[in-house]
């Protein structure tokens, strides 16, 4: 299994992105997906997961500015990204949670790493 990440960029406050996650190879189930992000002097912090019933969850800090969604078919998860703010600023890494059988367990995959800037 492989995750393939893509959509970050270098904008100003104020402004969006869209970041998206397609996960490749032979799945057989598909649970949670979601974004942490990386900044500099910071924990690794969770910014927003979505199970496969569709049940998101968001970092208080952009709540109401991001939003989670999955394509539980293409075995997409995409972060809409809105008014983002300088302390948005840091490398976002998508994740899925996924059994390749029936009988094997469920383990996380993370998608490389993409850099989103947001200068003020």
């Amino acid at each position: 299994v492989q995750l393939q990440a893509s959509g970050g960029g270098s904008v100003k406050a104020g402004e969006s992105l869209r970041l998206s996650c397609e996960a490749s190879g032979f799945i057989f189930s598909n649970n949670e997906m979601g974004w942490y992000r990386e900044t500099p002097g910071k924990q690794r912090e969770l910014v927003a997961s979505v199970t496969s019933a569709d049940t998101a969850t968001y970092l208080d800090s952009v709540k109401g500015r991001f939003t989670i969604s999955r394509n539980n078919w293409k075995h997409t998860v995409t972060l809409q990204t809105t008014n983002l703010k300088p302390e948005d600023t840091g490398v976002y890494y998508c994740y899925a949670d996924i059994a390749q059988a029936y009988n094997m367990p469920t383990r996380r995959y993370w998608g490389q790493g993409t850099q989103v800037t947001v200068s003020s």
